[in-house]
């Protein structure tokens, strides 16, 4: 069903609601109903049109309402729709006195938050889904303690409204509308886009892709995309994938490598919610659907977290195996910042190698995962931590967060479970040879990372 025709139909039912609702009761000493008796009206209601009528109001209240005004309403929403202590407890005495399906069901019923119940009929209004979404980034603007628990009901709806069953595949190209394109644009968050000229570089020659998963019930707006090139080799810099022209011309009609060089998450409010396992596993069958000559999937992944990782072991003297020109390197690093010598920079690689190597493989967080963000994601999925590569991005930004390293993750067909598993149940970080010898020999770095140009 058309989703525009859908929410047309939900329109009506809203305003048949309003005309048979009566709110006169809900009104406060100013002459208009409160937010709050409100939504006690949606939670006891039970005829469709008036819950229709009284989860758009609610929701439209909330969208004119100000931001003080926000912080107010989620407040009210962490103290008030709580379950009841005195029912769960009678309720688990009824269980523990009379095990059996029927107790059980009505102890479930006792814990479940009531507010889930109150998100769920909010999202009859029409358009409510992507209502809520923005709710909840509105939310994580103002997350503390105090809000977690109304968090953690956005996000036990939000996975099971988003799970992959919903989601919808599509290739993005230079063809699709200007009205996703110009999101592309907005949404990059890894490698700027910068304007339509940059856009087209990236989605229009015959050795590039784009892929990104929506949901019927937010039009036209990507929920995740994931940019890919296609070639022979797999790159060891963001710039000669980013600069290329690409084209017909250039373009190898058997590419043997794909490289997914960007995922962007489009909806903070979603945040939390994983698309990216299934984005890579589906964008992956198409490819070798389309390209049986596909034969390596690796990505071209920054190291956001990085630099600060190594500036904060430093001072720590958590890096034990550095020599003395090594400390002074890394003072100096420190002290003034990138040098832009390529002598300086050559003679730096084997200590940033050697660190890196430690970062990925050997620092964790509480938890016992790896400190890298990204890393998490893609070990995760049952990628391997393939290659890092010295210079990989020079930009401002490379610099500023990773010391222009980037990072090869390959995505092994016939090792991805195995992999998951031991990350899963291991913490284990699968890596290639040559990384774990970084850490073992660091003095072998340059031999075994390739430089840039």
């Amino acid at each position: 069903m058309n989703v525009t025709f859908f929410q047309e139909i939900l329109s009506k039912i809203a305003d048949r609601g309003r005309q048979i609702l009566d709110l006169s009761a809900l009104m406060g000493s100013g002459g208009e109903e409160s937010f709050e008796s409100l939504c006690q009206a949606l939670v006891s209601s039970r005829g469709e049109a008036s819950g229709t009528a009284l989860a758009r109001r609610i929701l439209h209240r909330y969208e004119e309402t100000s931001p003080a005004g926000k912080d107010a309403i989620f407040a009210f929403l962490a103290s008030r729709f709580v379950p009841d202590a005195t029912e769960i407890e009678k309720a688990a005495k009824n269980y523990l006195q009379d095990p059996g399906m029927e107790t059980l069901e009505r102890l479930a019923i006792s814990v479940e938050s009531p507010r889930q119940e109150l998100l769920r009929r909010l999202n009859l209004a029409p358009g409510g889904t992507a209502k809520l979404v923005r709710m909840r980034e509105d939310l994580l603007a103002r997350l503390n303690t105090t809000l977690n628990a109304v968090d953690r009901d956005f996000v036990h709806l939000f996975s099971s409204w988003f799970n992959r069953g919903f989601l919808v595949l599509a290739r993005i190209s230079w063809s699709s509308p200007a009205s996703i394109l110009e999101k592309i644009i907005d949404y990059e968050a890894v490698h700027e886009i910068k304007g339509w000229d940059d856009l087209r570089r990236r989605l229009d020659p015959h050795d590039r892709r784009c892929f990104a998963f929506f949901h019927p019930a937010l039009v036209d707006e990507p929920l995740i995309f994931v940019e890919v090139a296609l070639g022979n080799d797999m790159p060891a810099s963001i710039h000669t994938l980013l600069e290329s022209d690409g084209g017909a011309e250039n373009a190898d009609p058997e590419p043997t490598v794909a490289v997914f060089y960007s995922i962007s998450n489009c909806q903070e409010g979603l945040r939390g919610i994983s698309f990216g396992s299934f984005l890579i596993k589906q964008v992956v069958e198409d490819l070798t659907k389309e390209l049986p000559s596909l034969k390596t999937f690796v990505t071209l992944s920054p190291a956001p977290a990085f630099r600060s990782w190594l500036f904060r072991a430093f001072a720590n003297g958590e890096l034990p195996y550095l020599n003395e020109a090594q400390v002074k390197q890394l003072e100096k690093l420190r002290n003034e910042g990138w040098s832009q010598e390529e002598a300086e920079q050559d003679a730096l690689r084997p200590t940033v190698l050697a660190a890196a190597a430690h970062y990925f493989l050997l620092a964790k967080d509480r938890a016992g995962r790896p400190l890298d963000p990204v890393a998490r994601f893609h070990l995760g999925n049952g990628a391997r931590l393939e290659r890092i590569n010295w210079l990989g991005d020079t930009s401002e930004k490379g610099v500023r967060q990773a010391l222009s390293l980037m990072v090869n993750y390959r995505y092994d067909l016939r090792d991805i479970e195995r992999n998951h598993e031991a990350y899963v149940n291991q913490s284990s970080v699968i890596a290639s040879k040559p990384v774990r010898l970084l850490l073992l020999a660091p003095e072998k770095a340059r031999a075994l990372v390739p430089a840039q140009e």
